[in-house]
């Protein structure tokens, strides 16, 4: 294994708000997954094609925006621009439900983009 690729595993010389905002993606892309299967479940609105996307959208990107950042990308504030934009958006779909599991989802959307929007 080259040094190159090791040097991906140590999180040195990454800052407390990168590392935060790591935790807060990765935190979203659970919440999120955990709440697409509420959503199914419920049926209905719940399940409407248009709001499963934008949750799928927020699942992958979150743990994209992570992945870029825990291998220090240079383009990491590009992922992360964009998984504040989605973020933002799940978290608006999700607002809609009155709903616990959906309050939580739209909670930690909110987290991660502002966490997102300060990386990128």
């Amino acid at each position: 294994m080259t040094h190159h690729t090791m040097a991906g595993h140590h999180t040195s010389g990454m800052s407390a708000d990168m590392q935060a905002c790591i935790d807060l993606c990765q935190e979203c892309h659970t919440t999120c997954l955990e709440t697409l299967t509420h959503c199914l479940t419920m049926g209905g609105d719940h399940a409407a094609p248009d709001h499963i996307g934008l949750m799928l959208d927020c699942v992958d990107i979150c743990r994209t925006s992570a992945d870029f950042m825990l291998r220090h990308s240079a383009r990491h504030a590009l992922t992360c621009g964009v998984c504040a934009q989605v973020c933002d958006a799940c978290a608006a779909d999700c607002e809609r439900f009155d709903d616990d599991f959906m309050r939580a989802c739209a909670a930690t959307c909110r987290r991660c983009a502002q966490a997102c929007r300060q990386m990128a």
